[in-house]
């Protein structure tokens, strides 16, 4: 079979071991996320192995070999599930491969709004630690975790992987309800969570019921000294009432992964670089390169099964 890896360079610079995957089929064709001519280098693949792009029905059509669409993550919000079922073309996706991952980027996060690790490290370099500066180490509070609260909003390999690094660090954890199901007695619902919550982080998926889960009514329910921690879906997070609490002071700091556009908008409204104790990066939790290695190895594994006429990791 001929495939063609859309975007190869939005998971690997040349850093990955790809034999594997060359090795399983008949042709692969290596495309960089800056070459054009998209339907043209598809219309004879058999299989398409793609990230991010946007991939629909009219693209589908102009490949009439295409059997498989071959997704390097987890999403699959940028294809056209519905026509991909409609003209018979099957659909499978990664999971599970980048946990370790983002849950060292969550903490990431955490320790260095925790600890204030950029503004001591540019008090060193400007100059005031030599100039020996009354009260310098007191000028950003440090606190210590031991004994606080860890509140998680989603409860999968993620969610659960970040909390066991939270009990590590002294911490009791809560979990959320979902959002319209019935309550459990080992969880809170949401808002009672980001009140006895001193750090609160996302790992639920975007839908209908999650979309702005976090605006401005559930920022007021936060303690003013909280950390908010967003590596999940951009849109989970109203944008304008997370700049507006940090700007006025009602929240203590954030980590942020995702966007609800990416790449955003240069109007993004946590794109501010004047708002304070706010971290955002630019959606590369995922990218260790061992997490991207387990990413192009699934990728193989389930192409594999593909041809042998398996459904391993299928959406359609």
């Amino acid at each position: 079979m001929k495939a063609v890896f859309l975007e190869y360079d939005t998971i690997s610079n040349g850093d990955l071991d790809i034999s594997a995957l060359a090795a399983s089929v008949r042709d692969l064709q290596l495309v960089s996320s800056s070459e054009t001519g998209t339907a043209e280098r598809i219309r004879e693949a058999d299989i398409v192995l793609l990230n991010t792009l946007k991939f629909p029905r009219e693209l589908m059509q102009r490949a009439p070999q295409l059997k498989l669409l071959a997704v390097a993550g987890t999403g699959t919000d940028n294809i056209d599930l519905f026509a991909a079922k409609d003209l018979g073309i099957g659909v499978c996706n990664v999971r599970g491969y980048c946990t370790v991952s983002v849950v060292q980027h969550v903490w990431g996060l955490i320790l260095n709004l925790t600890q204030h690790l950029s503004e001591y490290s540019r008090l060193s370099g400007d100059g005031s630690w030599a100039a020996g500066e009354p009260l310098m180490e007191l000028r950003h509070p440090i606190r210590e975790l031991n004994g606080r609260t860890f509140g998680v909003v989603g409860w999968g390999a993620l969610g659960s992987g970040a909390a066991r690094v939270a009990e590590a660090f002294g911490m009791r954890v809560v979990i959320a309800n979902h959002r319209g199901a019935s309550p459990s007695p080992d969880r809170v619902d949401l808002q009672a969570l980001l009140g006895m919550s001193d750090i609160v982080s996302l790992h639920c998926p975007l839908n209908d019921s999650t979309r702005g889960l976090i605006g401005a009514h559930e920022l007021a329910l936060m303690k003013p000294d909280a950390l908010l921690i967003n590596t999940a879906r951009g849109a989970l997070v109203d944008g304008h009432a997370l700049a507006a609490a940090l700007k006025a002071g009602r929240l203590g700091g954030a980590g942020i992964d995702v966007l609800p556009h990416e790449p955003p908008p240069h109007d993004d409204p946590l794109l501010d670089p004047k708002i304070p104790n706010l971290i955002v990066t630019p959606h590369v939790a995922w990218a260790a390169r061992e997490a991207r290695q387990r990413c192009l190895d699934e990728i193989t594994a389930n192409i594999k099964d593909f041809i042998g006429g398996g459904r391993r990791s299928r959406i359609v």
